[in-house]
């Protein structure tokens, strides 16, 4: 990996902006937050092109209400071709921890974290996605 170095030039404003973004995200410094936010507007176009990224889907539920893990099973079954692999957690008696490592078309992981956490009993869901080349 080769790293270039420049200068770049920022309105006042826009170089608060930057700081605040870097102390908020507990970055050490503005280039790693012009890093990151590239990076991630990088990402951000791959999902609109519908180009393969890796990611994975979490989910937190409860496995007392409906037939969570039955119905979770069954969606990623169905998505056995992008699945890299799942790790199951349990964070209490009644809730649990799922993580679903994921690569595939941003259109098919978006697809597939819906349903999952569209299931009844799930509490919270979130899919997080990164370039994968």
């Amino acid at each position: 990996m080769s790293i270039a170095r420049f200068g770049v030039s920022l309105e006042e404003d826009i170089l608060k902006a930057l700081d605040e973004f870097v102390i908020e995200n507990k970055l050490p410094n503005r280039s790693q937050a012009i890093r990151h936010l590239v990076e991630k507007n990088l990402v951000e176009k791959k999902w609109q092109c519908n180009q393969i990224v890796a990611g994975a889907v979490v989910l937190v539920y409860d496995h007392h209400k409906g037939d969570v893990t039955i119905r979770s099973n069954d969606i990623q079954h169905e998505y056995f071709d992008v699945i890299l692999s799942s790790q199951h957690f349990h964070l209490s008696h009644n809730n649990c921890l799922e993580i679903v490592a994921v690569k595939g078309t941003a259109n098919k992981l978006t697809e597939l974290s819906d349903r999952l956490i569209g299931i009844k009993g799930v509490i919270h869901g979130k899919l997080v996605m990164s370039r994968a080349e």
